[in-house]
Formats: C-alpha cells, sequence, structure tokens
C-alpha cells in the first residue's frame, strides 16, 4: 500500500510475509546414496601401497642375499683351486711318491699319483694331461660332465708352461679352472695337472636360497597385506565415524558430535577434536541466528500490527488523521529500528570468532572508562579503587558492556544519586563493576533480568528492547566469564564483570 500524499512511501508487510521471510528454514540435506567402492577405497589404497613396500623390501633384501651367497661361493672356489694347486705344488716338488716313498719314475706317474691321493669334492674335477693329450681324471664322477672329451677345454689347458687360471663355459655351465705345469728331470715328456670347479652347481645354494625367500617373502607379503586390511580398517574408523556424523548433521539438527576415543592422541583424535570444536561453533552460530529470528518475529509483530491497524483505518481525506497516523507510523518505525539495533548488537556479542583480543592494562581502562561514564548523566559518579594488573581482552566489548550497566544504573537513580565503578584482581580473575543506590532489584527478578525482552517489575519505562543486560552477559561469557549481580531490595544493586586474568 503506498502512501498517496505528503513526501513518505510506505509498503506494509503482513505478519505471514514477515514469519515467511525471516524464519526461513536451512534446507536439510540427508546422507545420499553411499557407494561401498568409496569406503574401502582408501583402506585398498593403504593396503596396495603396504603390499608394494613389503615387496620391495623383500625384493631389495633377497638380492641382497642372493649377491652376497654368490660372491662367497666365488671366494670359496678361489680359495679352494689356490689351496688345491699349492698342495698339488708341494707334492710334485719332492719328487717322491707319497704312496710308495719312492723316488717318481716318470711325468706319468706323477700325474696318476697325484689325482688318485687325492678325493675331488662335490663339482671338482681333477684331470692329469700328458703332452697336450688327456690322461687322467678324478675318480668322483658327478657332475657327468666329461670335460676330457671336450677338445676347446684341451687346447686351453693341456699346453700350459706356468701356473695358469682362468674360466671356460662348457655345457655344464661355468668352469673356473686352474694348471700347474709337471716335469721331471730325465723325462722329456710334459704334464699339467687341471683343478676345474663347476661354479653354475655351487651355485645351487645361493639360486636356492633365494627362491625359498621368494616363497617366504610371497607369503610374508600375504600376510602383510591381510594385517594391513585389519589395521587400516582399525585406523580408518574413526574416520568413517567422521563421515557418518557429517551424513547425519543437517539444518534442523547440529547436536551430533564425532566418538572420541578416551585415550588417544594421535592426528586422527586430533582431527575429531577440531571437527568438535567447528561443529560447536556452527551450532553456537545456529542457535544465535534461530534466536534472533525467533526473537525478531516475536518483537517486530506488535509493531507491525500497530501500523497495520491504523492504515487501515486512516482517512487520507482528513488532514489531522493523516499527520496522526504519519507520527505514529514514524514512532513505531523508529522503536522497531533500536530493536533491530539491539538485537544485532547482542548476536555479535554471542560470537567469540568476532573478539579482538589485546593485552590491556586494567587500571587504565578502568580511568578511561570513568571519564566516559561521568558524562551519561547527572549522578554522584565516584571511581572506588583501581586494579594495577595487565589482562587480554577486547576493551571495545567491555567498554561496551561497562556503558551498559552505567546506562542501566542511570535509569534506576535520580539526580545525585550514587554511580560508584571500580576494578580489582582477585585470585587469577579481574573483576570491573558498576553499583548503584537505587532501588535494587526483587530476588525473584535476579535471573530475569539477563533474559532477552525481560526487565523487572519495578523498571521505569524506557526506550530500550530489555537487552541491555543480555548483551553484557553475552560479552563476559564470550570473554570465559560471567555477570554476578548483588543486590538488596532498596539499598541498590551491583553488576560484576568476573573475568579469568590472561596477559598472553
Amino acid at each position: 500500500m503506498s502512501w498517496p500524499r505528503g513526501g513518505y512511501g510506505i509498503m506494509v508487510v503482513g505478519t505471514d510475509e514477515l514469519e515467511a521471510i525471516i524464519a526461513t528454514e536451512a534446507v536439510e540435506t540427508g546422507p545420499g546414496p553411499r557407494r561401498a567402492g568409496r569406503a574401502t577405497a582408501a583402506r585398498t589404497r593403504i593396503v596396495g601401497w603396504v603390499l608394494l613396500l613389503v615387496l620391495a623390501s623383500l625384493g631389495v633384501v633377497t638380492l641382497l642375499t642372493w649377491m652376497l651367497l654368490i660372491d662367497e661361493t666365488d671366494r670359496r672356489i678361489d680359495d679352494a683351486l689356490n689351496s688345491e694347486i699349492a698342495e698339488f705344488a708341494r707334492v710334485t716338488e719332492t719328487g717322491v711318491n707319497p704312496t710308495t716313498g719312492q723316488p717318481y719314475s716318470s711325468v706319468d706317474e706323477i700325474l696318476r699319483s697325484v689325482i688318485a691321493a687325492n678325493v675331488a669334492r662335490p663339482n671338482e674335477k681333477f684331470l692329469g694331461y700328458l703332452d697336450g693329450r688327456f690322461r687322467w681324471e678324478s675318480r668322483r664322477t658327478s657332475p657327468r660332465v666329461l670335460l676330457r672329451e671336450d677338445p676347446a677345454f684341451a687346447a686351453l689347458v693341456a699346453d700350459v708352461r706356468r701356473p695358469t687360471r682362468g674360466s671356460y663355459l662348457s655345457s655344464a655351465g661355468e668352469v673356473r679352472w686352474s694348471a700347474l705345469p709337471v716335469g721331471l728331470a730325465g723325462d722329456p715328456q710334459r704334464g699339467v695337472i687341471v683343478i676345474g670347479y663347476f661354479t653354475e652347481r655351487e651355485h645351487g645354494f645361493a639360486h636356492e636360497a633365494a627362491r625359498l625367500m621368494g616363497l617366504v617373502g610371497f607369503g610374508t607379503a600375504l600376510l602383510s597385506a591381510v594385517g594391513a586390511w585389519l589395521v587400516a580398517g582399525r585406523i580408518l574408523r574413526p574416520l568413517r565415524d567422521v563421515a557418518a556424523t557429517a551424513r547425519t548433521i543437517t539444518g534442523r539438527d547440529l547436536s551430533r558430535r564425532v566418538p572420541q576415543r578416551a585415550r588417544a592422541r594421535d592426528e586422527i583424535a586430533e582431527l575429531a577434536t577440531t571437527l568438535n570444536a567447528m561443529l560447536d561453533r556452527v551450532q553456537s552460530g545456529m542457535v544465535s541466528q534461530r534466536r534472533f529470528v525467533d526473537d525478531a518475529g516475536h518483537e517486530l509483530r506488535t509493531p507491525i500490527t500497530i501500523v497495520r491497524g491504523h492504515l487501515g483505518v486512516l482517512d487520507p481525506r482528513d488532514p489531522d488523521d493523516v499527520a496522526e497516523t504519519v507520527a505514529l507510523v514514524d514512532d513505531e518505525l523508529e522503536r522497531m529500528n533500536r530493536l533491530v539495533s539491539e538485537m544485532l548488537a547482542l548476536t555479535r556479542a554471542e560470537q567469540p570468532s568476532l573478539l579482538r583480543t589485546e593485552t590491556v592494562d586494567v587500571g587504565v581502562l578502568t580511568r578511561e572508562l570513568f571519564e566516559k561514564l561521568t558524562g551519561l548523566a547527572d549522578r554522584d559518579w565516584r571511581l572506588e579503587s583501581v586494579a594495577a594488573v595487565r589482562c587480554r581482552l577486547d576493551p571495545q566489548r567491555i567498554t561496551q558492556a561497562v556503558v551498559a550497566l552505567a546506562d542501566n544504573a542511570t535509569r534506576f537513580t535520580g539526580d545525585g544519586d550514587r554511580i560508584a565503578l571500580g576494578s580489582e584482581a582477585v585470585d587469577g580473575r579481574v573483576r570491573i563493576w558498576v553499583a548503584d543506590s537505587g532501588p535494587g532489584v526483587a530476588p525473584e527478578d535476579r535471573h530475569r533480568v539477563f533474559r532477552r525482552f525481560a526487565r523487572g517489575d519495578d523498571a521505569p519505562r524506557s526506550d530500550g528492547a530489555g537487552l541491555g543486560l543480555s548483551i553484557v552477559e553475552a560479552i563476559a561469557t564470550t570473554h570465559g566469564g560471567r555477570v554476578l549481580l548483588e543486590s538488596t531490595p532498596g539499598h541498590g544493586a551491583t553488576f560484576t564483570l568476573d573475568l579469568p586474568r590472561s596477559e598472553t
């Protein structure tokens, strides 16, 4: 409805429309469909990485062990070759047959005696060559590889002129050999004693050990995967609790919290604590928002009803009626503006995140407050005490609370009445109080005066919305403190901000 005359343009909104605008409900979001694949994806990745690390570690250990065993086997073969050659050289240099005790008569006898008198180890061969042709071989036939019938090997070793070592690739794999030339004074024939080791067969132990380690490692990896699956389930259970709790939280219900283990001190427990703290802040904000909506809907309904009622019976042709109605509408709009401003101030006071704390000298702050308060009204202002301490707080919010208490005191006192301000430090806390000599607060009103839009039965009529003490209490609470009230009916009242003392 538009005003037909004058400079005002007013649109009237009904109470039903106001409630629809202000009391809008948050959209409730349900948990939605759950996918089993996502539930196990993180668990599977953990198991996969654990399995990969275990297999890589076992692979490295197996490879290193195999290489060490191969190296040890090769050193043992070299030591055996050196030892055998030294032994053969010692026997042949004496020129005496150890079996008969008689001097050797020929090179052939030396070869036969030496090879027959020594038993070859497994995978070892003794061969004797006379004038480049095979002549003798050790009795042990394992392995069944006839090097004596290998012309390439014979060409390599049968006619050496000095002690020689080398390697030969036979049909049975690598053969490491040492050759010792043998001669005898008076005998023109030349002989060669050859010691050969089949290294591939000697390496068989290392290969078997590596194979067994691989099998055991594979079994260990499977057991590790099963263990990792179970452990990952236990580790991720708090995260599933977080997800389950998040799915149950809606715009209507913010009371659910993530379960916390009593003795847990790990990162997941810290995550649960942080999420619960965040949910507390969100819930506090939602409660403040809903309370603001409820209060606004409740308190604005009356002035809107009044405005609609008078506009409904307005006679546009009567100037006096128009003037009276305009004055009434303007007064109600001004009251609505003050009401909204105080509700916004209360909502901000209830938000700890809006505090801007700093280390403040309480004594200096008290004196500054006293200078400001003396201009509120013609009263007998007194500064009773000053706390010489430093405290961390939001000086602007504390100033707002003390000014509200002092303004409330001026409403219940007359010209020349006493109003006192003071501060002190007691037992690790800081107290700032405002005391007046007014009528006091009745016992039945001591709790009710802190409620929203509430006033005592003896409260004088004022333009406020009854939110002053609620704002003071909210400021004290966000500082971690409280508001104390001491009053004797007929002898005044003392309101005290009791705050924790913290310099950091």
